[in-house]
């Protein structure tokens, strides 16, 4: 559950310019701000677009899931792609389960509400209240903290020992007593990073206030009034009817059985399970008002810091908003987004690690609202002059230990990551460029004075920018 794969939110882990899926595998993937990429070729927007736009990432082997695309109630796309297990080859479709990962973070932050509107939780009191025994550094850690990512409680799958202990059964008890004696990472409010372990204490509150187990309270409070039936918390002994197995990609484009994960681990993080079908049902019910009062809805939904509000990204680009998050998991890797607006359901569920779900979960909004996808194999390069491309070169930094070097060599502009090997970029119009190796499209920006002051890396769904040094 590494800030990276399951990146503490809105792609704050490793961007890269490589196949590579960075990072290792986790729980908690976020909530990541839609870019759409209008290029070129205007082309109908129907569920034929979508699923080739999905089928595209199937080609590289980079996807294997369910989608799920639905706008005022009408399905527009519901299919399968890939396998649920390869060793039997049955297909994936809108009734496969997947493990979800940190999709599961607004499960926990709607149950929290709720039990706010019954007067049993106060966001703004103490996490001492319900825990009594806390370090004395949490006295000013809120619940409405953990929910938002602002408490400064350290994220224990971050922790140099979590490797080696992700395979070991735990107690949400032995959980927090992984993270507890740590230093917080800033004082409450103070900041924003994306914790695991905030999720961990809130699962902890819930089982304390409502006396259930965290995944008896979230079966009889959220899904079964909503017909649910297909979704829950996973373990390693349930028998879970249309269960996928979970994969990771090996070098060579060859595909193995994910590492084990102790399910006893994720808790409110990341341990549960769902379908398509189901998530649906999930997004049609919160947005409908089923399952809290519009002002608590409101609240969820508000961004706190960093554009995350509670358990969920929301963020808005070109007028448009995204209610949103991301998961990933030993073997899985998911996206589920809506537009309240349009009242817009995107859902991707992938059972094979890499960011793939992501990025088709992007596109598949843009196309749902009416905008163009260009797929890496439709981008033509057009010729550029040579000297032209001097000023581009550069050191752009998207965070202090992770930067892009440009420069001409031979009459062609080469860039290189950090830690990664050098290539061309392909000159698609005027400051805009591709790379043919992996699906990523660099937008160089100018300031006021036309001199180049930046560039914004699109990737795998997400526009990273990058300040020029």
């Amino acid at each position: 559950m590494s800030k990276t794969v399951f990146s503490g939110g809105r792609g704050r882990g490793a961007v890269g310019l490589s196949r590579a899926h960075a990072g290792r595998t986790g729980v908690a993937l976020a909530a990541l701000a839609v870019v759409a990429l209008c290029a070129a070729p205007a082309m109908a927007q129907d569920a034929g677009r979508m699923d080739q736009v999905a089928r595209a990432s199937v080609a590289t082997g980079e996807f294997s899931g369910s989608v799920l695309v639905a706008r005022d109630g009408e399905v527009l796309l519901d299919q399968g792609y890939g396998f649920a297990n390869r060793e039997w080859s049955i297909p994936n479709d809108g009734d496969t389960v997947f493990r979800l990962g940190s999709v599961t973070k607004q499960f926990t932050a709607v149950a929290i509400m709720i039990l706010k509107e019954r007067g049993l939780v106060d966001l703004d009191a103490p996490v001492k209240t319900w825990l009594p025994d806390a370090p004395a550094a949490w006295d000013g850690v809120t619940v409405s903290h953990l929910l938002s990512h602002t408490s400064g409680v350290p994220n224990f799958t971050d922790f140099d020992d979590y490797a080696a202990s992700r395979t070991q059964p735990a107690t949400v008890d032995s959980l927090i007593a992984r993270f507890r004696d740590h230093p917080l990472d800033f004082q409450p409010g103070e900041k924003w990073n994306y914790s695991n372990s905030g999720y961990v204490l809130l699962t902890a509150i819930i089982e304390k206030v409502s006396g259930r187990p965290y995944a008896d309270f979230v079966e009889e409070t959220l899904f079964q009034p909503l017909g649910m039936a297909d979704t829950g918390y996973d373990s390693r002994t349930a028998v879970v009817p249309r269960r996928a197995s979970g994969y990771v990609p090996t070098g060579g484009g060859g595909v193995a059985h994910a590492d084990y994960l102790d399910m006893s681990i994720p808790q409110g993080a990341g341990g549960l399970y769902s379908t398509t079908h189901d998530l649906l049902k999930w997004e049609q019910g919160l947005f409908g008002g089923r399952l809290l009062q519009p002002q608590s809805l409101t609240l969820l939904t508000t961004p706190v810091r960093n554009d995350y509000a509670f358990g969920l990204g929301v963020a808005e680009a070109y007028g448009d908003k995204t209610i949103s998050h991301s998961g990933g998991i030993e073997g899985f890797n998911t996206y589920m987004a809506y537009d309240p607006a349009r009242h817009m359901t995107v859902i991707v569920l992938g059972n094979l690690n890499g960011p793939a779900p992501t990025k088709i979960g992007a596109d598949l909004l843009t196309l749902a609202r009416g905008g163009t996808v260009t797929l890496q194999s439709e981008r033509q390069a057009v010729a550029v002059e040579a000297g032209s491309l001097m000023a581009y070169e550069g050191v752009y930094e998207l965070s202090p230990t992770f930067l892009i070097t440009a420069s001409v060599l031979d009459g062609k502009l080469m860039v290189q990551a950090t830690g990664q090997d050098a290539l061309e970029l392909q000159a698609e119009s005027a400051g805009t460029f591709f790379l043919r190796e992996v699906d990523a499209q660099v937008v160089f920006t100018r300031d006021a004075s036309g001199a180049v002051d930046g560039l914004v890396l699109h990737q795998g769904g997400r526009a990273a920018p990058a300040r020029k040094r």
